[in-house]
């Protein structure tokens, strides 16, 4: 089945033209139905035989909500079911600036960092850019209409975006076209735990979106026992590679450090990662660990929050926490796909 959220409006105009016979301004129209979540049947102004060939061979809504969480801080999880009835996350996060949703990837991981759910069973493959985009969409419809309902997307959910760097770049140019929902590329954030040569690659290609490096501890041997990625790039090669992409696109790079017990949030942490830093233009958000059970991980204690981020600061790197958000729903990546599949299993 075709995916017609994959399309770009060209696109979209040419795969109708040659295969339907559609004229541009009802491609035109379809387009904008794909742009607003609608499946064939809710497409009123499209003549009925057409909606009818097209349901036989195409998707038009890649990534359904069927489930829906609500936290008690306002976070929205939601389990989207893509068309081969693979599921991924997603997760909605309300701030005064706006709503940020984070999406998934890919369904699964291959990365293997011991601290995510979303890599217990591995990756079983990749999302086309299309399902990227029909999360933001399925999403942004919940919204009334009047303004746009999600205003920042961060990618950050299940699957490494770098992994499956051709798709997630067809994704970034969707959902910034200006024939869609035209979200800024200042608005979007991506997550790597270091694929270098990727970074590398996407700070070439002229994007200034923001660049997120899940670094989590500044040695090399401490680090490959939470993140193998680091037995195939070091943490300084990491690390150069943001520096180039700052270089590149002017974007002060974001290294996201989850504190674990007993781990990585001692003051010598602290030390070797402002030493890491030193002299770059970057910005640590501080995470407490959203605890997933199956991992045997802990978080670390408020008052080591409180003190890793004061080395931090003391030593002239600038350092925040990030808030934790939904962890009464499940919050942290994969975790509520693997709850829905083992209940599937039960």
């Amino acid at each position: 089945m075709t995916i017609l959220q994959d399309f770009t409006l060209p696109e979209l105009t040419e795969y109708l033209t040659a295969n339907y016979s559609v004229k541009p301004y009802v491609a035109k129209q379809i387009f904008g139905w794909l742009n607003k979540s609608v499946d064939f049947d809710g497409m009123t102004n499209i003549s009925k035989p057409l909606r009818q060939q097209l349901a036989e061979n195409a998707v038009a809504v890649a990534a359904r909500i069927v489930q829906t969480r609500v936290s008690v801080d306002g976070t929205q999880k939601f389990l989207f079911e893509l068309s081969d009835k693979n599921v991924v996350e997603g997760v909605l996060m309300k701030y005064k600036y706006g709503n940020t949703l984070c999406v998934s990837s890919q369904v699964g991981c291959r990365m293997g960092c011991k601290f995510c759910a979303s890599t217990l069973e591995g990756l079983v493959r990749n999302l086309t850019a299309g399902e990227i985009l029909s999360q933001v969409l399925s999403v942004n419809a919940l919204g009334d209409g009047s303004n746009r309902y999600v205003t920042n997307i961060v990618l950050m959910g299940s699957g490494e975006p770098l992994d499956n760097f051709d798709n997630v770049v067809k994704f970034l140019r969707l959902v910034t076209s200006k024939d869609g929902i035209n979200i800024s590329e200042r608005n979007i954030s991506l997550s790597t735990c270091g694929i270098v040569p990727k970074m590398r690659f996407l700070a070439d290609m002229g994007f200034s979106l923001n660049l997120t490096l899940s670094l989590h501890n500044a040695d090399n041997a401490e680090r490959q026992a939470i993140m193998p990625v680091t037995n195939a790039y070091s943490v300084e090669e990491a690390i150069s590679a943001c520096r180039y992409y700052f270089e590149k696109t002017g974007r002060r790079v974001i290294i996201e450090y989850t504190l674990i017990d007993h781990q990585n949030d001692t003051r010598a942490h602290a030390l070797k990662l402002a030493s890491l830093l030193r002299g770059m233009s970057a910005h640590v958000n501080v995470i407490a660990l959203n605890p997933v059970k199956e991992t045997g991980l802990k978080g670390t204690s408020e008052s080591n929050v409180k003190k890793f981020i004061q080395h931090l600061t003391d030593l002239g790197i600038s350092a925040t926490r990030r808030r934790t958000m939904g962890q009464d729903i499940e919050g942290a990546c994969g975790q509520l796909r693997r709850r829905y599949l083992n209940d599937k299993h039960d």
